[in-house]
């Protein structure tokens, strides 16, 4: 049996595309998985440490080889908790809206908390980094008002951050559906969201 972490970072809800094509996946995955466990995190309703400076210099502290003192600890163990959550997945389903041409500022402070030493990534002064999260698939579904390919890629800075900070964490097999654009004519819309839905069902089969 494996889990897999559905992360949720629309506040939309029934309103929003990438929510509707993920559960279009989760659909899809329960019956083709019917004994997995599926965890739904909701950054909405999810309390998330601060990361302040009690926190920041704990951070150093790791990356610095050296010891806490008590509040670096009590503000790294928060922090240790939410990694550990994290990594406690075998299988990842992400649901992203572009918010100014990036991601929600709720998924950002996610990222903020997981990405840190020793809990998803290593450093070594003399190789560099390398992720943990290594041997997990992700499947991240991505919801746009406008057009991003060609001329407009350089303003993209969603799908590309993403899938960036995915790949730093280890993270290789990474699976995007992109909905875009979701300002379009009803029938474009209607186009774009049945070749997302198709693209998940299949993957929700498959990964």
């Amino acid at each position: 049996m494996s889990k897999l972490l559905y992360i949720e970072s629309s506040p939309r809800k029934s309103r929003s595309k990438s929510i509707e094509v993920a559960n279009s996946f989760l659909d899809a995955y329960k019956k083709a998985h019917p004994n997995d466990e599926i965890e739904t995190l909701d950054l909405w309703e999810t309390s998330l440490p601060e990361f302040d400076g009690y926190t920041i210099e704990a951070k150093y502290q790791v990356l610095n080889g050296q010891t806490f003192d008590a509040e670096q600890e009590a503000a790294w163990k928060k922090v240790v908790e939410v990694c550990d959550a994290f990594k406690s997945a075998d299988k990842f389903l992400i649901s992203v809206p572009m918010w100014n041409f990036g991601v929600p500022y709720k998924l950002k402070h996610y990222i903020d908390v997981i990405a840190q030493p020793e809990q998803t990534f290593l450093f070594d002064p003399k190789t560099g980094y390398s992720g943990l999260v290594t041997g997990k698939p992700a499947v991240v579904v991505y919801a746009r008002g406008g057009a991003y390919g060609g001329e407009g890629s350089g303003m993209d800075h969603q799908k590309p951050y993403v899938e960036q900070l995915l790949g730093f964490l280890g993270f290789t097999e990474i699976h995007p559906i992109v909905i875009e654009p979701t300002s379009a004519a009803p029938d474009d819309l209607a186009a774009s969201m049945a070749a997302a839905t198709t693209k998940a069902q299949s993957l929700a089969q498959s990964i």
